[in-house]
């Protein structure tokens, strides 16, 4: 058994890893489908946690690769943007141990509103890509933004993903190219609170690894499935995701 593991619990962080990876390599929001099925195991909740990071890092740094290599990163234009995702996701990881994390919940909640009304209502909105060079005003509000959606993803994390795209569109971009663009951030945050959940002990590596296994193949699926589909098809699932975000935290918070 690989990993010392039982065959059923094998299948399941396959399974599940893959799934989630595929939903994830797109629009963000696989945390849906993996955290839970790591809780399922037994794991605590803060290990649970940890270890989702380790199994996402390594399908978002995939995922990455593959929008890379089809032309939708534009890195020359984000890559100096790495380090504020990076850097946000780090002290966001960290500040979980000095704050209760619930108290983002509530404005979380409201963004994810926002961003799945403001996307619905703008029908025509990501189909072409329309960015133009930024003023100096509007990229230092782009990349404190920037830098607190970093923040909140090794503080909270839910809809990390979401908000990244939502961030890229509102500037121009087309939802392909935002979903490029939001991977490579979202791999700058996933990592950084990696780094510092290693840290911390906290990663369990026995379920981790098979999963994030899973969520390379997962990764490559749905990244070149959504390469050949198009931004209907990615703004389809952005909306539906974004929802599913909404009314799994909302549910949460409620309970």
């Amino acid at each position: 058994m690989l990993f010392g593991l039982d065959p059923s619990l094998l299948v399941i962080l396959i399974a599940f890893g893959f799934c989630a990876a595929f939903i994830d390599s797109v629009v963000g929001g696989g945390g849906l489908i993996s955290l839970p099925a790591l809780l399922f195991t037994g794991l605590s909740p803060s290990a649970a946690v940890a270890t989702n990071k380790l199994a996402g890092t390594m399908g978002s740094f995939t995922s990455t690769f593959v929008f890379y290599r089809s032309g939708k990163l534009d890195l020359a234009s984000i890559y100096k943007l790495f380090p504020l995702t990076f850097a946000g996701s780090m002290l966001g990881a960290y500040t979980v141990h000095l704050m209760d994390p619930e108290v983002l919940k509530p404005l979380m909640l409201f963004m994810l509103a926002a961003v799945g009304v403001y996307t619905i209502i703008k029908k025509d909105w990501g189909k072409l890509f329309t960015y133009k060079k930024l003023s100096t005003r509007r990229f230092i509000l782009f990349t404190f933004i920037i830098f607190l959606i970093g923040f909140y993803d090794g503080f909270l994390g839910p809809g990390t993903g979401s908000f990244l795209m939502f961030a890229f569109l509102m500037i121009g971009f087309d939802f392909l190219k935002a979903a490029g663009n939001a991977k490579f951030l979202n791999f700058g945050s996933n990592i950084a609170a990696l780094i510092m959940f290693i840290f911390l002990g906290q990663v369990n590596y026995a379920y981790g690894l098979p999963m994030g296994i899973a969520q390379i193949a997962g990764s490559i699926c749905g990244s070149r499935f959504a390469i050949k589909r198009g931004s209907n098809y990615v703004r389809i699932l952005f909306i539906a995701v974004t929802f599913l975000l909404l009314a799994k935290n909302t549910y949460d918070y409620l309970h």
